[in-house]
């Protein structure tokens, strides 16, 4: 078990009932899965920017892509359906702990003049979306061996009802969101 899933367990689950008054410890938000997604438009002209973006994305996540295709064809894009335009994981269990782990307490703090992630994005449904611009936040990638910084969407995907629930839950477990 994770150290973050010790930390659900003891502290955020019990103070989350607390809070909240819930009767039953299934009322309780709990963190469902964390996808994370990198898009690249320049994939359409060299397919090697996919591989190198699958790449990077296996090192920060340890779990192999999924290569995401187009749905529809773009004129405009230059983009035909079922073209490779990105790749994504979708993290669960242990592995999304330990991600989540290791964005809030190593990956974040990296940022350059980083006060805090957003308090406010949050869908209305208790899940959080965050942007970050590079992947050299995180130290599993090695400087000298990227061939261009590519920026990708991580998604905290939560049972909470509420953005105030989800809210809560995040900070609990250890979000550094911006004080207001």
């Amino acid at each position: 078990m994770s150290r973050m899933q010790e930390m659900y367990k003891t502290k955020v689950a019990p103070a989350l009932m607390e809070k909240f008054g819930y009767k039953s410890t299934m009322q309780i938000p709990k963190l469902e899965k964390i996808v994370v997604n990198i898009g690249m438009s320049d994939a359409k002209d060299n397919p090697k920017v996919i591989d190198a973006a699958c790449n990077d994305l296996a090192l920060i996540t340890g779990q192999k892509p999924v290569v995401t295709k187009a749905r529809k064809s773009v004129a405009n894009f230059k983009l035909r359906e079922g073209m490779s335009i990105g790749c994504k994981v979708t993290l669960r269990q242990e592995r999304m702990y330990e991600f989540l782990d290791r964005l809030f307490n190593v990956a974040l703090p990296r940022v350059r003049d980083f006060r805090g992630i957003n308090p406010n994005s949050f869908d209305g449904r208790g899940n959080y979306s965050l942007g970050a611009k590079e992947q050299l936040i995180f130290p599993e990638i090695d400087y000298d061996k990227i061939d261009k910084i590519r920026g990708m969407d991580i998604i905290v995907v939560t049972t909470a009802k509420t953005d105030e629930e989800a809210r809560e839950l995040l900070s609990l477990m250890g979000a550094p969101f911006v004080r207001s």
